[in-house]
Order: structure tokens, then C-alpha cells, then sequence
């Protein structure tokens, strides 16, 4: 059991049948009579479905601990993604709906860990921020202009809002959530 007033982003929490893990947690502090209180955005961890609730600082909620294996990436299909556990060679599938918007940076062959509740797969963990290389996009449309965007499509096919200085080849880097551009990668960052 957990209070209220301590959950925190990747917390996973049991609500009924159904398991949710916070996605952004606010605490509110009371003030004269109002009580203060915790707002919570949560993620269905099967489903993929998002709910908003509220709570008193000091209320219990019975928190989940998930078990994590680190696996490999195998392919994806319409549904679903597959991973294999590179030393068992067991397979694994996870819904697409449960994986989120980071289903769009898997690779095959990349190492993801695999969430498990009771032996079954029901997620990955996947960084927020991702580096992935322009596969192409337009040349700038004016010189020395930084604060103007253009479209660039990325090696996995996605297309984004980039800087007028990026150029095919580049490598940027991308929120997963949003998939909005963060920031280049500099070749001489790489190398150090």
C-alpha cells in the first residue's frame, strides 16, 4: 500500500481489476479548510487508455511492483509487437494499444525492458527521448534562419517539424510522446 502523497510517475497502481500506471502525478496543498489533494494521470496498463482522478493526500492505494526482463525487439504486426528473451528464446507479444507512441521508434534486434504482472507481458520501458537520422527532408528555404521549421521524414517513416539547418543524414533527437523534435545530435558530441 501506498499513500496518496507519495505516487510518482511510473507508479503502478491496482484499481479494482484493472492495473494504471501514473503518467504525471500534481500535489496540491490545502489551504484554511480545504483539504489539499492529489491529482493523478494514469495510463490502463493493458489497454492503453488514459483516466484522470483525484485523491486526499493520506488515502492507501494498493500499489503494483512489475517484474522486468530485458529482451529484443523481434517485429511488429497490425495488433501487436514481438519481443524474445535473448537467452531463453522465449517470445513474447505485447498489444500495440498497450506500447503507446513508442511502438513508432522500435527497431529489430534493440533491447527493450519488458514489464510482466503474474507472468503475463502487459508493457516496455522506453526512454522519453529518442535519436533517430533524417532520412530526408527539403534544403533550407533561407539562409541563417533557425527559428522557421520545415518537414523532414525520418528513417522509421515518421515525418516531423524540423530546423531549417537540419539535413538528410543528420541524427535528431525526438520526444516519444509527442514526437516533437528536442534537438541534433553534433558529430563532434558523438564522438567524446
Amino acid at each position: 500500500m501506498v499513500a496518496a502523497s507519495q505516487l510518482r510517475p511510473g507508479t503502478v497502481l491496482k484499481l479494482g481489476d484493472d492495473l494504471f500506471k501514473v503518467i504525471e502525478c500534481t500535489h496540491h496543498v490545502g489551504q484554511g479548510k480545504m483539504p489539499g489533494s492529489v491529482h493523478a494521470k494514469l495510463r490502463h496498463v493493458l489497454k492503453g487508455t488514459f483516466k484522470e482522478l483525484r485523491w486526499r493526500p493520506e488515502e492507501r492505494l494498493e500499489d503494483v511492483q512489475l517484474e522486468r526482463q530485458d529482451m529484443e525487439f523481434l517485429y511488429s504486426d497490425a495488433d501487436s509487437a514481438t519481443f524474445m528473451n535473448p537467452t531463453t528464446f522465449d517470445q513474447v507479444s505485447i498489444p500495440l494499444d498497450a506500447i503507446g507512441a513508442a511502438a513508432r521508434f522500435l527497431k529489430p534486434e534493440m533491447k527493450v525492458p519488458v514489464e510482466f504482472v503474474e507472468g503475463r507481458p502487459v508493457s516496455i520501458v522506453f526512454p522519453e527521448i529518442v535519436e533517430v537520422k533524417v532520412a530526408a527532408t527539403a534544403p533550407p528555404a533561407h539562409q541563417q534562419q533557425d527559428n522557421t521549421f520545415k518537414y523532414a521524414t525520418l528513417e522509421n517513416g515518421m515525418e516531423v517539424m524540423v530546423p531549417q539547418f537540419i539535413k538528410p543524414g543528420e541524427i535528431v533527437r525526438i520526444e516519444v510522446a509527442s514526437g516533437k523534435y528536442v534537438d541534433r545530435v553534433r558529430a563532434d558530441s558523438k564522438r567524446a
